[in-house]
């Protein structure tokens, strides 16, 4: 009788697992801005929730996100230390959120890649808490319950996040706009016509490039309208050739996807401002390109 009952304690422990695997996810992608670690955080999340007495559980969603949230801010510390290695700049790696807009949560907050990188400024008890409130709605008790600390605290980590991405959440700008935008970009673009571009560029425009070392990937953020203009311009007659473009929503945003032969080999989308084009983001290394599938224009 005993073996019954652990065998159907397995199977509630699966369903119950399986019902919130997604969430689980999505909110190690958002603490990590990686999908292979993320999937790491979902199978050691897999491996303890099997050990747990699941009578003693009354919130199995939360205790889930509990268990992904903390060990998330532990991957975090050695996660920053890898990027110390890491060639050029690094961005976070691009999902596409076509099939499953939310990753598992409530909202696409915290999901766009601007933000994303700037969640990489926090710490990761800041970032977690963000996350824990913007993406999921937690109340300040329950944050201050899952990072340890008291909740007067857990506020205080909200507020301090909060302020450093108020700056993106002022300028955000529709999808559409971003679309219109990053359109009128690629036919620039592919001309190498610098005046074209300019006029797209907001006037304090980067352009970051992550390639992790590959090939025609630039090692350095562009930085300011001329600048990225000339650096877009110079590389027109050979960067484009053999490609085609197509679409994809990718992080919630409109991104183009580059391909060779049927192979993505970049995927490029803008953040955009009421003043033009704030940032260009090329993902361009192949380990962050596996999620990504083209769909031609």
């Amino acid at each position: 009788m005993q073996r019954h009952d652990d065998h159907d304690d397995d199977d509630d422990a699966l369903a119950l697992f399986s019902r919130e695997r997604r969430r689980v996810f999505g909110t190690a992608y958002r603490m990590l801005g990686s999908v292979s670690d993320a999937e790491d955080i979902v199978q050691e999340t897999w491996i303890r929730w099997q050990a747990v007495d699941l009578h003693q559980v009354d919130e199995p969603a939360a205790y889930l996100t509990t268990i992904a949230t903390r060990l998330s801010i532990n991957l975090l510390q050695s996660a920053h230390s890898r990027r110390e290695t890491y060639i050029g700049p690094w961005l976070p790696e691009p999902v596409n959120t076509e099939a499953d807009p939310s990753l598992g949560a409530e909202t696409t907050e915290a999901l766009e890649m601007a933000c994303l990188l700037l969640l990489e400024n926090l710490t990761p008890t800041e970032r977690a808490a963000y996350v824990l409130r913007e993406a999921l709605d937690y109340p300040y008790e329950r944050i201050a319950e899952v990072v340890g600390s008291s909740t007067a605290n857990a506020r205080q980590l909200v507020s301090r996040a909060r302020k450093h991405l108020s700056a993106r959440q002022r300028d955000a700008v529709p999808a559409a706009e971003s679309r219109r935008l990053l359109e009128a970009f690629l036919v620039a673009a592919q001309k190498g016509d610098v005046a074209e571009l300019e006029q797209l560029f907001a006037d304090d425009i980067v352009s970051y490039t992550d390639g992790n070392g590959v090939k025609l990937a630039a090692r350095k953020p562009v930085v300011g309208r001329s600048r990225a203009a000339r650096f877009i311009s110079a590389f027109s007659s050979h960067f484009w050739a053999g490609k085609s473009i197509g679409w994809v929503t990718v992080n919630g945003q409109p991104a183009a996807t580059l391909s060779v032969d049927g192979e993505v080999t970049t995927v490029v989308t803008v953040t955009a401002s009421p003043g033009g084009i704030l940032q260009l983001l090329w993902v361009m290394s192949p380990d962050k390109l596996r999620h990504v599938s083209a769909v031609e224009a």
